[in-house]
């Protein structure tokens, strides 16, 4: 039986995935799979973590790469704000 950070890992070995798309694969919250996340990037086991950042749809702006979900744009003030999204690679 795999835990549920080993589940995280085997979705994010095989395509680059937002917060909210591994939350609701799983069935779990954002903030369990941020965290989550933050528990994989750490581990050796798992692999080295790639970060596609969160980016400001409205102005462009790239956020840092980052395990956080960015609340609104410090360019614009926009919320409207893509996740960044994760991949693993061995």
């Amino acid at each position: 039986m795999q835990t549920r950070r080993e589940k995280i890992a085997e979705l994010i070995k095989k395509q680059d995935l937002t917060p909210s798309e591994i939350a609701k694969f799983l069935d779990i919250s954002v903030k369990t799979v941020i965290e989550d996340l933050q528990h994989i990037a750490l581990s050796k086991k798992y692999g080295k973590m790639l970060i596609m950042p969160a980016r400001c749809r409205k102005c462009g702006y790239e956020f840092k790469p980052e395990i956080k979900l960015p609340k609104k744009c410090p360019r614009c003030k926009s919320q409207w704000i893509d996740e960044p999204r994760f991949m693993l690679e061995d």
